[in-house]
């Protein structure tokens, strides 16, 4: 099938140097690098070997950044499928429930690449600069109580008018616990840490670094990416840090329903 002029340019500007060869990372877009994000030491009382992996250098200031690039390889893979006859029709719209960052990130990597902008789910209480913000950079937006009970993808699809698109807050057709950060995981762990701390919004990222972990300490046959010391790996802490404090300054980490439930579980 012929692609559009339109979706022939976007196809050519969406560049994946490679899947997992670290001297041709994919990430970031415009200056891609590994580790991208820098590790560094920080003080803190009554430790004296405490790393910080530091995400806000990434386009937005979070590690979302690297989810919100994983949609727009998901957007070649569409046209890559239409242009071999394999799907029809327009590209799908995407959909999620979002406190901010994952929309701002996902958003801002949208409307660079031309494609269509997202529909995002926002609580009836979500901060007022945070919203005025998305909806500047063209997200729609769809407003309801989160705290009501945890939402089906196919609620999340009808409350954002979106029957025909895609759920991205809880779909695991985009593989999402071994995909959306496996760079970074492997930032991680090439750290040899012997205890972690990894926030846990969704779960996505704890599951990431976790299966990535586990996938490196069980094989004989390592990744590209990997230069971890498995004598250490094998008995390194892994911590979940979440609240149910919805007063909490840890903001991005609390709500009142996971859309992960199993992976919480």
């Amino acid at each position: 099938m012929v692609l559009s002029k339109k979706e022939e340019q976007i196809l050519k500007s969406i560049v994946v140097a490679s899947e997992n060869d670290p001297n041709k990372p994919e990430f970031p877009p415009d200056n891609p690098k590994f580790p991208a994000t820098p590790t560094y030491k920080i003080k803190v009382l009554g430790f004296s070997n405490v790393w910080l992996k530091d995400e806000s250098y990434n386009p937005t200031g979070t590690h979302k950044d690297r989810m919100a690039w994983e949609i727009i390889v998901t957007y070649r893979d569409f046209l890559l499928a239409k242009k071999r006859g394999q799907i029809k029709g327009k590209l799908p719209v995407m959909s999620i429930i979002s406190s901010g960052s994952a929309a701002v990130a996902i958003q801002t990597q949208l409307r660079k690449y031309n494609l269509p902008n997202l529909k995002v789910l926002v609580d009836v209480n979500i901060n007022p600069n945070i919203l005025k913000f998305m909806k500047k950079i063209k997200c729609d937006i769809y407003e309801t109580n989160l705290s009501k009970k945890p939402f089906h993808w196919n609620e999340i699809l009808t409350l954002t008018h979106n029957h025909d698109g895609f759920d991205i807050t809880s779909s695991e057709a985009l593989d999402p616990t071994t995909r959306f950060y496996d760079w970074l995981s492997y930032e991680i762990i090439n750290s040899s840490p012997d205890y972690c701390f990894i926030p846990f919004g969704t779960g996505n990222l704890f599951e990431n670094v976790l299966n990535i972990n586990k996938k490196e300490v069980s094989t004989e046959i390592h990744d590209l990416r990997f230069r971890g010391k498995l004598n250490i790996l094998r008995r390194c802490n892994f911590f979940g840090a979440t609240t149910n404090n919805p007063n909490s300054k840890a903001d991005k980490l609390y709500s009142p329903h996971l859309p992960f439930v199993h992976f919480d579980e």
